[in-house]
Formats: C-alpha cells, sequence, structure tokens
C-alpha cells in the first residue's frame, strides 16, 4: 500500500467527488466512500491509492446533529495516520450558524485532530472562483459577483449569503481566531511568505486565510503548507482549491508523478438524470436536455414529501420513466426549473403542515428521488446515471449499494464522472455523473450521455 498523503471529509457528495477529481487528475489516485466504512472494507480499498475521501451530509446539518456526525469521521481520517485533514466545503462556503456551520465544524475538528493550526483554501480559479483580500467571488457567465451579490447564493433558499467577507462570514460561527494572507503578501519571496505565516502563528492566531486568484497562488500555497507538515496533521478548510494546491505543489516537487491522460467513456444508450437542484442553471441544463431528445418529468415535490402519498408519487414516475426507457429515450426527473418555480413554495407549505423542518427538504426528496432512481437502475439495467444538486446528490446515492467511487472520467471541472463499487451487482461498475447546481454548460446532461469532456 502506498503511503497515504492526505485525507478529507466533504460536507456533501458533489464537493467530495470534485476533491476525489482534483486530486486524481493530478496524480494523487483516490477512493471516496459514501459513509464511515468498516475496518474491513477500508482495508480492502486503499490499496494503490494516495487519499481518501468520506462523502458527507453535513452542509444541511445543525451543530448538534454534526455533534453527532464529525467527532468519529474526524477521528477515523485522523487514525488513518495522514499529515493533512481536509473538511471539504462548496466553492461557495455557503452556510450559516444554525444549517452546515463551517465554523462549528472547525470547533469540532480542532477538538478531535489538535492540529497546530488551521488553513482556509477557497479559491478554485479553474471554475471561476476566487478569493481577494478575504472576499469571495464567483464568475456566472461572462460576470463576476461578490458572494452577497451572487443571483443565486444570495438568495439560496436554506443559507443565503449575504457577506462576501469569508473571515467575517466564519466568525458568525465560531470563536476561533482567523488572519489573512493576501495577494500582495503572496506575491513576496517564498521565504518571507512563510516568515508571515509563522508570525501570524505565534501570534495566537488558529487558522489562516489564503487569498486566491490564479493557479500560481495555489502553487504556492501548497509548497508553504507541505513545508508546515510536522508530527500532528494540518487541518483544512475550504473547496477543491485545497486539493488542486497540494496535488500540483506534490507533482512539481515529484513527490507524485503526472497522470497518464483519461480516454473518453464513450457514449451510452440512454441515461437517467436526476434533479434536486433550484439553480438556474440547472434549468438551463434541464430546458436543454429536453429539447435535445430527453424526456422530462417533474416531480411532484409536495407529494413526494408526505408518507401518505409518497410512494404512489413514486410508482407513478417510475411507471412513466419506464416507458420511455422501454422506448429507447433518457429522462430527467426533476424537482423544480430554477429558484422561482411555484412548487418550491408549495413543497414548504406542505413541509410546514406535516411538521417537517423545511431546511431539511434535501434530505427527505433526496431520499425519496433516490428509491426512484435505485428502482430504475435495477428494472432497466442502466449503466450511467446522473444526479444534479449538492444536497440530493449526497441522498440520492445513499438508496444504492454503492460503498465507495473513484473517477472514470472528467466531463467538466467539479462535476466528474465516476465509477461505482459495490457488493451488488447491479450497482457495482455504475457510472455515476454529478453536478452541483451551478456547475457546466448548458448541453452538461448531454456530455454525460455521450462520455464527452467539455470544452474549456
Amino acid at each position: 500500500m502506498n503511503e497515504l498523503l492526505m485525507a478529507f471529509y466533504g460536507d456533501d457528495f458533489t464537493g467530495s467527488a470534485d476533491a476525489m477529481e482534483a486530486l486524481t487528475l493530478n496524480g494523487v489516485p483516490t477512493v471516496l466512500f459514501l459513509d464511515k466504512p468498516d475496518p474491513a472494507l477500508l482495508k480492502r480499498r486503499l490499496k494503490n491509492v494516495r487519499a481518501v475521501g468520506i462523502a458527507g451530509t453535513s452542509r444541511t446539518m445543525t451543530p448538534a446533529q454534526m455533534d453527532g456526525e464529525l467527532p468519529g469521521q474526524f477521528q477515523m481520517l485522523k487514525d488513518l495516520g495522514v499529515p493533512l485533514i481536509h473538511y471539504k466545503v462548496c466553492a461557495t462556503f455557503d452556510s450559516s450558524a444554525g444549517i452546515g456551520s463551517i465554523g462549528h465544524a472547525a470547533d469540532l475538528a480542532f477538538r478531535v485532530i489538535k492540529p497546530p493550526f488551521g488553513v482556509i483554501v477557497q479559491g478554485v480559479p479553474i471554475i471561476g472562483r476566487y478569493v481577494v483580500f478575504g472576499n469571495h467571488f464567483t464568475t456566472v457567465g461572462n460576470k463576476t459577483y461578490r458572494l452577497d451579490r451572487h443571483p443565486m447564493m444570495s438568495r439560496h433558499p436554506i443559507t443565503p449569503m449575504d457577506e462576501g467577507d469569508l473571515r467575517y462570514h466564519f466568525a458568525k460561527q465560531t470563536e476561533k481566531k482567523v488572519e489573512l494572507i493576501d495577494l500582495l503578501q503572496l506575491s513576496k519571496p517564498f521565504d518571507t511568505i512563510s516568515s508571515q505565516f509563522d508570525r501570524y502563528i505565534d501570534e495566537g492566531n488558529e487558522i489562516i486565510l489564503f487569498d486566491t486568484l490564479n493557479d500560481q497562488n495555489l502553487l504556492t500555497i501548497g509548497r508553504l503548507i507541505h513545508n508546515k507538515i510536522g508530527h500532528q496533521p494540518i487541518f483544512a478548510i475550504g473547496s477543491s482549491g485545497f486539493e488542486y494546491a497540494m496535488a500540483r505543489y506534490w507533482q512539481s516537487a515529484g513527490i507524485v508523478s503526472k497522470p497518464d491522460p483519461i480516454s473518453p467513456a464513450g457514449p451510452a444508450d440512454q441515461i437517467v438524470v436526476v434533479s434536486g437542484s433550484a439553480a438556474d442553471k440547472t434549468a438551463e441544463q434541464i430546458r436543454y436536455a429536453m429539447g435535445h431528445g430527453f424526456e422530462g418529468i417533474r416531480l411532484n415535490t409536495d407529494l413526494l414529501i408526505d408518507h401518505e402519498t409518497g410512494q404512489d408519487e413514486r410508482n407513478r414516475v417510475i411507471q412513466i420513466s419506464l416507458k420511455f426507457l422501454r422506448e429507447g429515450k433518457s429522462i430527467v426527473l426533476f424537482s423544480t426549473l430554477g429558484p422561482d418555480d411555484p412548487c418550491i413554495q408549495k413543497t414548504k407549505d406542505r413541509m410546514k403542515s406535516l411538521g417537517i423542518d423545511i431546511n431539511e427538504v434535501g434530505k427527505h426528496l433526496g431520499k425519496q428521488q433516490g428509491l426512484i432512481l435505485r428502482e430504475l437502475v435495477e428494472t432497466a439495467g442502466l449503466k450511467r446515471v446522473c444526479v444534479a444538486g449538492g444536497d440530493t446528490c449526497s441522498y440520492v446515492l445513499r438508496q444504492m449499494d454503492i460503498h465507495s467511487l473513484e473517477l472514470f472520467m472528467p466531463i467538466t471541472p467539479a462535476a466528474p464522472l465516476c465509477r461505482a463499487f459495490s457488493d451488488h451487482a447491479t450497482f457495482e461498475g455504475l457510472q455515476v455523473a454529478s453536478k452541483g447546481g451551478q456547475i457546466g454548460a448548458p448541453e452538461y446532461f448531454i456530455q454525460v450521455l455521450k462520455g464527452q469532456r467539455a470544452n474549456l
């Protein structure tokens, strides 16, 4: 077994697959588990990999729920003996003190891992995510917005982002002291940057946030963090920018080798797409797919959320889907078309009437969507599927007997096609694409069907 270089826990599935992709494409073979593995499975799957990930669901958890989930996960990662442990969050850092609290997760990690310090690496230039003087910016189309003015994230249905400065946003969730190494400091000689980092830690700062505008910044950050590795594991928070920073530095330093190019997967006969995303970009992708041969089926989410009507709604969707699949068509099952779809409020109203926390909509709908997808895979013998929406992916795939995944091929950055590993013959080798709401071109679902890499 090769020595492990790092381990991560992702707060949702799409982000976890994104981290796995960043590592694998840069010479760090990675296995991603869908839940905390038992010792026998862990031992079996650690062969020929250099990194381990756990795809979690803490993005939708309250702090109390995190208390029951994260300490055991962090302890397992620490027991692997890795030098770096990463709490992987969405590239838009969306969270709040009450839901998906990144600060609370950091508090738990410090308690369990006892790192000498923590770092935040959030920018991912390859997908248009930047941190400049502590402020987060995201590119949408040909425009770049500060996070609190982002057309979707500023009105996210669960965790709307009303602060662009990550230091202030993070401070609402934890009392950990954070200092910034900004672009001007990153432009100085490496020894100067390293000394500045040490001074910040000596002054009592527990976490260092890095600006990230370009790939050179990531390479410098990766070198700096690697040089700080000691007896206790370093704890990192952030997007896949952390994986890109570390893997690209390791490759430049000869610690890992440049991997061989991955061949395209080629076309599948048909696919099923399950979307729980309310993002405008996903709505555009759904419409594009339906305009190019996919059959669209709207899910009545207000019925799915109710246990008295959920099974009948699942059966309706399954029967319609099987009819289209027998005709050789690909289908897209969608919960909503964009953030202004009236079905969102209708579903929230139904949840309130049933006494269900509306912040748990992803959990409840994701489970129902997963049961639909499971039956379609089992009945129709599907070989490739796609799931859209961070919360959706996390819960959908948990309804199938898949214990781990590896990168099969990149489609577009942060939305790869993965190969599933299972002890159940139906799901062994299943090809699973996943994407967050804001990721991908309008033709993304067509690219998944054809097994083609996006032209970047």
